[in-house]
Order: C-alpha cells, then sequence, then structure tokens
C-alpha cells in the first residue's frame, strides 16, 4: 500500500494566536501556509477549528480541547535557554513545574492556546554527557540512565 507518514494535526480557534505561541515560544517558522492549514517546522500542522469540525462532519461544540490524552514533543539542545524563554512569557500555562525525570533527562510540559500539551525535553545527548561530565564512566552513564552500553557510548560521541 505505501502509506507515507505525515504528521501530527491540532485544531486551533485562532490561527494567529496559535502562530504566535508556536514561533515565540518553540522558535518553529511556517513551510506552508495554505489559509486554513498551516505546516511548521518539524511537521507538526495547524487547522482551524472551523474547517476541522467540517472535516469530521462535526458541530463546532463537538470538538474538545484540554483532553490531556496526547502531547507534541521537541527536544531543547539549550534546555536552560528554553527555561529562559518560559521566564520571558508569563502567560505559558505549565501542565506541571519542570522535571527531572528518573533516567536523568529534564522536561517540562506546558499547554498551547487551546490546551494541547507540548513537552520540551533536554536533548539524550546533553543528559548523557553532565552524567560523565560529573565523573561516571559509559558504564555509569548507562546504568543512570537505564539504557544499553551501546546507546550510552552513541550518546556520548
Amino acid at each position: 500500500m505505501g502509506l507515507k507518514a505525515g504528521g501530527p494535526l491540532f485544531a486551533v480557534r485562532d490561527m494567529e494566536r496559535s502562530l504566535a505561541f508556536y514561533r515565540d515560544m518553540l522558535g518553529l517558522e511556517v513551510v506552508n501556509d495554505f489559509g486554513a492549514n498551516v505546516v511548521l517546522t518539524g511537521g507538526l500542522s495547524l487547522q482551524t477549528l472551523e474547517t476541522w469540525a467540517e472535516f469530521l462532519d462535526k458541530s463546532l461544540d463537538g470538538i474538545r480541547f484540554g483532553g490531556n490524552d496526547a502531547e507534541m514533543y521537541y527536544v531543547a539542545e539549550d534546555f536552560d535557554a528554553f527555561l529562559g524563554v518560559l521566564k520571558d512569557h508569563p502567560e505559558a500555562k505549565l501542565v506541571r513545574s519542570p522535571v527531572e525525570h528518573r533516567w536523568g533527562q529534564q522536561a517540562v510540559r506546558l499547554y498551547d492556546p487551546d490546551g494541547h500539551i507540548i513537552e520540551v525535553g533536554e536533548s539524550l545527548n546533553k543528559v548523557a554527557k553532565r552524567f560523565r561530565d560529573s565523573g561516571l564512566n559509559e558504564e555509569g552513564v548507562a546504568r543512570r540512565m537505564d539504557i544499553s552500553l551501546e546507546f550510552a557510548r552513541e550518546l556520548l560521541k
């Protein structure tokens, strides 16, 4: 059949507000602007609520936002710099405060203007190198991150 993966699509209430969020908070850029549908760098598409409801043959109030059942995930090469961007945007609504996961990766989840969850996580390469710089050898990094030694070595290159 030969299907080719597209990318995630979020229905949005206000395209301009959503574009400002993705541009200003995440640094994404418009790749294609079809009016009711906008494709951003990284493969995320935004679709106006009205056209999304039409595609599904639903009423506008048949579309629910903020379901907390999925997220769009991004990696920040400089996680601390991203946290600085968040501080510059006090209007950003966090799902919860930034955390360090059990494998050592720092991450933060926030809501976009329509309640879609966006996660921004620290690069796994940075996590591995942070642990190495703290004195762990390759085996220690692998154990701390709960990954294979082979993957740890790949991350540490």
